[in-house]
């Protein structure tokens, strides 16, 4: 039982909030913080996906702004919320609407020098371009 009640509370970490269900999200990831950003009307939510230890609000607000930004291509008044899920105010103009990113392809090599070990593996620096 215990195992049943556990399972269905992480399924509803990445779940969007009641304004947001049944939109569909784009996963956008900003100086480490990957985000699943929902947009509707002026407003946009980010929920926070990956794991990191004790995030405070100050650092992953602003990446979520930056991560609304992204997605909707509107300027970001105002963000509420916490570490996990974070609402967005738009302010996107008379003449912008939002319309959902596009996947991009990209280009993508190692950066020679960068490679650090880590416990179980290894972490290196990858830089992209847009594919032609």
């Amino acid at each position: 039982m215990q195992v049943f009640i556990v399972a269905f509370m992480l399924a509803g970490c990445a779940a969007a909030g009641p304004q947001f269900r049944g939109l569909p999200a784009t996963t956008v990831t900003v100086d480490g913080s990957t985000f699943d950003v929902r947009v509707r009307d002026n407003r946009a939510e980010a929920i926070r996906t990956n794991a990191e230890y004790a995030p405070r609000f100050g650092p992953i607000r602003a990446r979520a702004g930056k991560a609304m930004a992204l997605v909707s291509g509107c300027e970001v008044k105002e963000v509420r919320g916490d570490q996990a899920q974070a609402i967005g105010i738009l302010k996107c103009g008379k003449r912008s609407r939002h319309v959902p990113m596009q996947p991009l392809a990209l280009d993508c090599v190692p950066v020679r020098g960068t490679e650090v070990a880590q416990l179980g593996g290894s972490r290196i620096e990858i830089s992209c371009d847009p594919a032609l």
